[in-house]
């Protein structure tokens, strides 16, 4: 265990060099924030406790940029090989990378909350238990998508261009730009089978309807990605290199597709029920209510 938090602190360190994820990090999370919240919300506070869901999941999704250039980085100015020489197996270095991503996530989504508090005097957070085992698990399975990416590139610039074409699709159609309930029904539909829409829709459940973490749809969140973050760092251990002239087969990254399985099954679950759906429009119905504002209201079930 002291072997653990010792190479989790050196990747901590390691990490706060890095100026990508610092942006991807730190810079970008704040931009969102006060975009959202100063432009979008227009300062309300209803607003802005409204958008605070997708504020956080942005936050907590773009750590997996950050992450897999990192590590990529890392292996291409050999420093991955100075720690394969000590007696630190793969497992653990990824497992510390979860870890470090976390505690670098956390102050930043912490700051967000108080900027929301004492800037544009949100008082209500709704469930903050659901909020956090929705952020921690977030943090940790978008993490672990991170590590694929670093595991089956083998360049800086194949890393940057995998990384754009996932995470567009992420932010687009998830409702983390635009609200859910105001994308055309066929984006809503293909949106149910990104892992990002979940972590968007029941942070906002939480946040903006205080809904319990033992309510249905929060567990059936929580229980993807709980699954997701275990199929990916475990394809990520297998495809770990720590040279830099280790390359991988093309057929061994088709092993990636592998990890889309939870949310393939819920995707096709949620388009047959259209739960998610109605869930968003009956949210955004709710902010823009004219009767009792600010109030929490109990949603469909």
């Amino acid at each position: 265990m002291r072997n653990f938090a010792t190479l989790t602190r050196m990747r901590i360190q390691l990490t706060l060099r890095n100026k990508m994820f610092l942006f991807f990090s730190v810079v970008m999370p704040f931009g969102f924030f006060f975009l959202y919240a100063g432009i979008f919300a227009k300062g309300a506070p209803l607003g802005v406790r409204y958008l605070l869901g997708p504020v956080i999941a942005l936050t907590v999704m773009g750590s997996f940029w950050g992450l897999s250039a990192a590590l990529v980085m890392f292996r291409e100015q050999g420093i991955l090989r100075r720690f394969h020489v000590s007696p630190v197996s793969a497992s653990d270095m990824l497992a510390s990378s979860i870890v470090a991503n976390l505690v670098l996530t956390l102050p930043t989504v912490i700051v967000e909350i108080l900027f929301a508090r004492f800037i544009f005097h949100v008082t209500n957070f709704g469930n903050f238990l659901s909020a956090f085992l929705l952020i921690g698990l977030g943090a940790m399975s978008f993490a672990s998508l991170g590590l694929v990416v670093a595991s089956v590139t083998n360049t800086m610039q194949e890393t940057q261009v995998i990384n754009q074409l996932i995470w567009l699709p992420l932010i687009f159609l998830s409702g983390a730009t635009i609200p859910l309930a105001q994308l055309p029904l066929v984006v809503k539909r293909v949106g149910l089978f990104l892992p990002a829409t979940y972590l968007v829709t029941e942070l906002q459940d939480a946040i903006f309807w205080s809904a319990a973490p033992w309510s249905r749809d929060v567990l059936i969140a929580l229980g993807s990605l709980v699954l997701w973050a275990l199929l990916t760092f475990f394809l990520s251990v297998q495809l770990f290199r720590w040279e830099p002239e280790s390359k991988i087969p093309r057929r061994a990254k088709l092993l990636v597709a592998a990890t889309a399985i939870p949310f393939l099954l819920l995707g096709l679950w949620e388009n047959s029920s259209s739960r998610t759906i109605s869930k968003a429009q009956a949210m955004m119905e709710s902010l823009n209510a004219p009767a009792k504002p600010d109030t929490q209201r109990e949603q469909p079930r």
